[in-house]
């Protein structure tokens, strides 16, 4: 699904790569294991297969290419993966157009390199959660094709949101809702006798046609859907749109025609309707029939974290993601209102808050939030709130945005129409460094599906190994760190220490954390509430306890 944040913002002046001093780097193990409650306090690293590795040398993505790469991320110390789309698909929207949701595109291999890869990450540690687009389907899915083909009338209609037109022929739209895309979310279809026919609902792209929920057959096939992956081994599910399968009832007007945002206090009747609850325990009760932790994530934009909160009662998902925390810009008392925000509204059902900083949709946050110092510290302050986090593939190499690719190399569907995105996507989605040097810095022998930058190699996972001042091995100890202190991962609160203005200071037991948002070294003195006795664990950036200053953009971790 695709939303965008604000432009980047001016780099920080403190932009090198430096690190912490006092924790040496380690090896990390895995901790994913067989506990069913392994997701409160799970590292979950997204790859977009596209760009993470290619295996067969055609220059895009594939999944033997993930498979090849899995130590790497076993290594790095997350405990599980979630892969984007890899179903069959015409790559209308980068694969969030499914035709067959039980078979792998052939740009990514076919189901033996998805067992593989399942059965090899499992081998070391790692769960693997798949996505899941219910919301809407291909119009090339077979569904809809022989809807089309069989004209009004076909039962197979009832399965979407065909409707008929207003306007004395039926020329006009059924309602004014409009298409995430931009435009109206409706585009009407020709009758097998050449004549306009029938208009069909789509909230994104035309090619994405949006499911009728309210048909048990839909209800019946996405069952089926989930025991096919679970069959197959996979240890949950990411659910793309999870806000939108249900609409009002007879498909109201909205009343009003501007550009629809994602978040905002909207009141819309095709999002966050009540109605969608019950589908979700209806999920719950299939995942509850596999054991073993098998989850549900919610891809769910509301206007609140406490509207979020109740996708995730006991019978319903498991996690959701804190789009609210991903927008938040940094600043401490920005951040400090959304992490108390995030940690009431889930307290309320008793599931573990997420936190995020990037995904395959937004501008990186290195480049957001104005350098490299800023985007390490961020990762530290998530890194150290209770519950879990995600991790953007490339995001442990310090990667930033990359803003100048031209025009004609641009792959964004959202690109290419002209709607109500920028289409400017790719930034984040440039292949994956591995290597100093080669045509594509290992990402594969046959070049990149989007050109590399000069001087991708010097950021890649060669340059950057073993290197103690490198983001990757930031990442690597933080997680090691994380994984191994007793007051770190799970949980639900933070006990805040009184910080001067652009400070937040906070204590989880014998585990504290100061995160600096300011230009400015700011004296240690003023933290209140931190003790005299304490040892180093981490810090972002340049950091010497007996200096007595937190240095400016700056994150450090305790313990007492």
């Amino acid at each position: 699904m695709t939303q965008h944040l604000a432009a980047p913002a001016t780099p920080a002046a403190n932009a090198a790569t430096t690190t912490a001093e006092p924790a040496a780097t380690s090896a990390a193990t895995p901790a994913a294991g067989g506990a069913p409650d392994w997701w409160r306090d799970a590292v979950i690293y997204q790859v977009y297969p596209r760009s993470f590795a290619d295996g067969n040398g055609d220059g895009m993505g594939d999944l033997a290419g993930v498979r090849r790469r899995l130590p790497h991320l076993a290594e790095l110390g997350v405990d599980a993966v979630w892969l984007s789309p890899f179903y069959a698909s015409p790559q209308a929207d980068a694969g969030y157009d499914v035709a067959d949701y039980r078979a792998i595109d052939p740009m990514f291999g076919d189901l033996t390199d998805a067992d593989a890869l399942i059965d090899d990450a499992h081998d070391l540690g790692l769960k693997i959660i798949v996505d899941l687009v219910p919301n809407h389907s291909s119009d090339r899915h077979q569904w809809f094709r022989q809807a089309l083909r069989e004209g009004p009338g076909s039962p197979l209609r009832d399965r979407y949101h065909f409707r008929t037109g207003k306007g004395s022929d039926g020329e006009l739209p059924p309602n004014d809702w409009e298409s995430i895309f931009g435009g109206p979310a409706w585009t009407r279809t020709t009758d097998p006798d050449g004549t306009p026919g029938d208009w069909y609902l789509h909230l994104f792209a035309p090619e994405q046609p949006d499911f009728n929920w309210d048909h048990p057959a839909v209800h019946d096939e996405f069952r089926s859907v989930l025991r096919f992956w679970l069959d197959m081994g996979v240890d949950g599910f990411r659910i793309d749109v999870a806000h939108g399968l249900v609409k009002a009832e007879g498909l109201p007007d909205m009343g009003r025609g501007e550009q629809l945002r994602l978040l905002g206090n909207q009141v819309l009747p095709f999002f966050d309707q009540d109605g969608v609850h019950e589908i979700y325990r209806s999920w719950r009760t299939v995942l509850e029939e596999y054991g073993g932790g098998r989850i549900g994530v919610a891809e769910a934009w509301t206007p609140s974290a406490d509207r979020t909160a109740l996708y995730l009662r006991p019978d319903e998902l498991h996690q959701a993601f804190n789009f609210h925390y991903l927008g938040t810009d940094w600043d401490a008392a920005s951040l400090r209102a959304t992490i108390d925000e995030s940690l009431d509204s889930m307290r309320t059902v008793g599931a573990p808050t997420t936190w995020v900083l990037s995904n395959h949709d937004v501008v990186r946050h290195r480049t957001r939030f104005g350098g490299l110092a800023r985007a390490r510290a961020a990762s530290l302050l998530m890194l150290a709130l209770p519950g879990s986090a995600y991790v953007y593939q490339g995001e442990e190499l310090g990667l930033p945005e990359v803003l100048d690719l031209p025009d004609e190399v641009r792959q964004d569907p959202s690109f290419f129409k002209d709607n109500g995105q920028d289409g400017l996507r790719d930034g984040c989605r440039v292949p994956l460094p591995w290597t100093v040097g080669g045509s594509s810095h290992g990402f594969g022998e046959g070049g990149s599906w989007l050109p590399q930058p000069e001087g991708w190699g010097e950021l890649s996972v060669e340059a950057q190994q073993g290197d103690p001042d490198s983001t990757l091995e930031l990442y690597r100890t933080a997680l090691t760190v994380r994984r191994d202190h007793p007051d770190l991962g799970a949980g639900d609160a933070v006990q805040w220490l009184a910080a001067p203005e652009g400070v937040l200071a906070l204590r989880r037991g014998a585990f504290l954390c100061a995160a600096n948002t300011t230009g400015a070294a700011v004296p240690l003195s003023t933290l209140d509430g931190l003790p005299a006795e304490r040892r180093t664990l981490l810090a972002s950036g340049p950091f010497a306890d007996a200096d007595a200053l937190l240095p400016a953009d700056t994150v450090v971790w305790w313990t007492v």
